[in-house]
């Protein structure tokens, strides 16, 4: 491993590739590539070097092509994507919701899968070897996957003949499992984690023992999520204040970035911008980062109060409400309804994901959700609340 290559080639700020403007309304319009031109641009011009994207960020390979590999110097950026099993056990093609998951098949087609995704990533993209290769999404049954159907293996032989310089993965699981995976395979260059300060002592998330755990294995980290998909930049949110009483100038989402950059070990803070403006703020933050003081680590806290005290739908997603004959994953949008009640911000990626099958506005108002929720939720009235500020 080149290690130097790891510490030293990235500054602590990269572009995520999954959130990118769309010259339209609605995740189906085209990408804005004129607008992605220009932050391609000023993210590069600034001295940043690191683009990340995945096989499952749909179009975001192809638009890294147009947008950065076709118009700039292949020795001036660095690229990182992702091999998804999900995709790989399905063979490119979405399971309907609802359906039971797809079997694992032989070792042959396997690897003729994981090869083909792998080709299919590189045709995208307009390159013949990516910087960084990420297993996706590890943690639960994905570990467990991605060892069935020779990930590890393949990512290796991939590294041995240079078509990918490094490789990690990113992950989504447990302390444990983390650890669990990592004394597994001691070939892993470096993880990506979800870290930002709401999740940094979450029980749920538990980011901080998973941070701990990388740094005792010696494994860079790559930060993903540091905004929490944008819930901590809200500008006009119930937090917000805490934030603009200290640095009136400075952007909310500056302090969340700030919070995650001050920690050792890191190799780049992912930052999944979707406008030129906050590629500019983002810049700037990073340009000019001031370390944490007292007075901004109190805000931080009375962030996390703030956000913890704020009234939720009580769902606990038991599922008893699965049969909906319009196909809406309710507990899911309840957890987007969540979200939007803490940050103020509706998060219109998950949105589209999750509404594949239904979304609240086809609610027909039979109320069976409701006569099987053992919390008495008033499922169909909130449908109708998520409809008026989910995407049309």
């Amino acid at each position: 491993m080149n290690g130097k290559y790891l510490e030293e080639s990235t500054p602590k700020l990269g572009f995520g590739f999954m959130r990118l403007p769309h010259a339209g309304a609605g995740d189906d319009a085209p990408f804005d590539y004129k607008q992605i031109n220009k932050m391609v641009d000023y993210f590069l011009d600034a001295g940043y070097t690191y683009f990340d994207t995945a096989f499952v960020y749909g179009g975001s390979e192809e638009a890294m092509r147009e947008t950065l590999v076709r118009r700039h110097p292949r020795d001036r950026f660095t690229i990182a994507s992702k091999l998804n099993f999900n995709a790989a056990i399905s063979d490119g093609k979405p399971p309907a919701p609802g359906s039971p998951p797809p079997e694992i098949p032989d070792a042959a087609e396997c690897r003729r899968r994981l090869v083909s995704q792998f080709e299919t990533t590189l045709a995208r993209l307009g390159t013949d070897y990516l910087d960084f290769y990420l297993l996706h999404g590890l943690g639960g049954p994905g570990i467990e996957l991605a060892e069935k159907m020779g990930g590890w293996e393949y990512a290796k032989e991939l590294k041995a003949q240079d078509k990918i310089r490094h490789l990690g993965f990113s992950f989504h699981g447990t302390p444990e499992e983390l650890e669990g995976i990592l004394a597994a395979h001691p070939e892993t260059e470096f993880v990506q984690l979800q870290i930002n300060y709401l999740d940094w002592e979450d029980p749920e998330y538990r980011a901080k023992e998973q941070y701990d755990i990388c740094r005792r294995y010696n494994k860079p980290i790559v930060v993903m999520e540091p905004v929490r998909g944008g819930q901590l930049a809200a500008e006009n949110s119930a937090f917000a204040k805490f934030f603009k009483e200290l640095e009136p100038d400075s952007s909310v989402a500056s302090w969340a970035l700030r919070f995650v950059a001050e920690k050792p070990g890191l190799l780049t803070i992912l930052s999944g911008m979707s406008a030129y403006d906050q590629v500019v703020d983002n810049v700037r933050t990073f340009e000019g980062l001031k370390p944490m003081t007292d007075e901004g680590r109190a805000a931080i806290k009375k962030s996390q109060e703030t956000i913890a005290a704020i009234p939720r739908v009580p769902c606990t997603a038991c599922r008893y409400c699965k049969d909906c004959p319009a196909g809406i994953p309710i507990p899911a949008m309840f957890d987007l309804y969540n979200d939007y009640l803490a940050y103020n911000v509706f998060n219109s990626h998950m949105y589209g994901f999750f509404s594949r099958g239904g979304k609240p506005s086809d609610c027909i108002g039979c109320k069976n959700c409701e006569n099987e929720c053992p919390q008495r939720i008033e499922i169909a009235a909130l449908m109708g609340k998520i409809a008026a500020i989910a995407p049309k």
